[in-house]
């Protein structure tokens, strides 16, 4: 499927309708979790701030979910030199650093009423602002270096260099003493959570799942374009 899609032509031809189903699917979901998240009940000790954690935590995942994606791209782009690789790379960053922000803004907004304060130099949380800095690291050597071939082999480097974060960031609550609560459901033994909450929290990180393949099938197509207006314009200038 990816020699497949790797071909440019076969791939526009899959994402012109894979794009839209998949908004649909995410805006479904999306709409499902909000309830299922207002209606959960407020827990014993949190109260309502607990439903910070269904915007939160899938926010987490996909910060370190785009991120591997970002990886696999720059090494694909790195090793087999394929332009829908480099352009799958560059759709990506933008996209990864927001769900980052937004782990890192609701874990603020959760932190002030739990641990006191808005921001501790917690092993986790320290990590994902180390993860949002690649990804910022990342656009601005895009845009740093004008010729576009050096700034993607540049960026691509850079990207590979950080994915040694992603296990520093999953494992950080167990290889350190953190204040950040240990993980609840990809854990062993199961999850910990009660299906109240449980149902939710998956029912969101499915639809934030579905949101990001949405919008990075979309702005790989605007990079394609983006590519054959720039190959029309040297054409015309010649």
């Amino acid at each position: 499927m990816f020699q497949a899609l790797a071909n440019p032509q076969r791939f526009m031809a899959f994402s012109r309708w894979a794009a839209p189903l998949l908004a649909v699917i995410a805006a479904g979901l999306l709409s499902w979790g909000l309830w299922l998240s207002f209606s959960a009940p407020e827990d014993y000790q949190q109260g309502a701030t607990v439903r910070l954690m269904f915007i939160h935590v899938p926010a987490a995942y996909m910060a370190m979910f785009c991120y591997a994606c970002l990886g696999a791209a720059s090494l694909m782009g790195l090793v087999f030199r394929h332009v829908l690789a480099d352009a799958a790379a560059r759709a990506c960053a933008p996209l990864g650093a927001g769900f980052t922000a937004l782990a890192l803004i609701t874990g603020m907004l959760w932190g002030r009423p739990m641990w006191g304060t808005w921001w501790v130099w917690d092993a986790r949380v320290t990590s994902v602002l180390v993860l949002f800095l690649f990804y910022i690291g990342y656009m601005a050597l895009q845009a740093a270096i004008d010729d576009e071939t050096r700034a993607t082999r540049a960026s691509g480097i850079l990207a590979l260099v950080g994915l040694i974060n992603l296990p520093i960031v999953k494992f950080s609550v167990d290889w350190w003493n953190t204040l950040h609560q240990p993980a609840s459901v990809f854990r062993k033994g199961g999850p910990s959570l009660p299906p109240e909450f449980l149902w939710p929290l998956g029912v969101m990180a499915l639809a934030y799942m579905a949101l990001f393949g949405a919008l990075w099938l979309v702005r790989i197509r605007a990079e394609v374009w983006r590519k054959r207006a720039q190959s029309l314009a040297l054409q015309a200038a010649g």
